[in-house]
C-alpha cells in the first residue's frame, strides 16, 4: 500500500494521501488579525484548495475537527460560515473543541479527512 505526502516539512506533511483517504494537516487563517468570520472563510478557503491539491473535494469530507480559541465566543460565529461553506447533504462527521493555539493571534484551526472521488 503506498503512502503519498504532499508539501512535507520537517514536522509534518501538510497533505497525506492513503487507501483513497485524503488527510489534511491543520489549517489556519492566512490574516491571524481578522474577526473569527474571516479567519473561518479563510482557513475553509485554504482547506478547499489543499483538498483540491490532493485530487478532491468538500463533498468528499467524512471528518472535521475543528480547534477554536474562545468557544464561548466564537461557536456560533464559526458555525454560520461553516453552515454557509458545507454543501447540503454532505456535512461530515465533527468535533468542536476550545483549544490553546501555536499563536496566540489565532482563533480558529480546522483539520479534516476527505474521501477520493470513485
Amino acid at each position: 500500500m503506498s503512502i503519498q505526502r504532499i508539501d512535507v516539512g520537517e514536522r509534518a506533511s501538510g497533505i497525506v494521501i492513503h487507501n483513497n483517504t485524503v488527510y489534511l494537516a491543520g489549517r489556519v487563517a492566512e490574516d491571524p488579525e481578522a474577526s473569527i468570520e474571516d479567519q473561518t472563510r479563510s482557513t475553509l478557503a485554504r482547506i478547499d484548495a489543499a483538498l483540491a491539491d490532493a485530487g478532491t473535494d468538500k463533498k468528499h469530507l467524512l471528518s472535521a475537527t475543528i480547534y477554536l480559541r474562545d468557544i464561548d465566543n466564537h461557536f456560533a460565529r464559526m458555525n454560520s460560515v461553516w453552515n454557509a461553506w458545507v454543501p447540503t447533504g454532505h456535512a461530515p462527521a465533527r468535533a468542536c473543541v476550545e483549544a490553546h493555539m501555536a499563536r496566540s493571534a489565532l482563533l480558529v484551526e480546522i483539520c479534516v479527512i476527505a474521501a477520493l472521488p470513485q
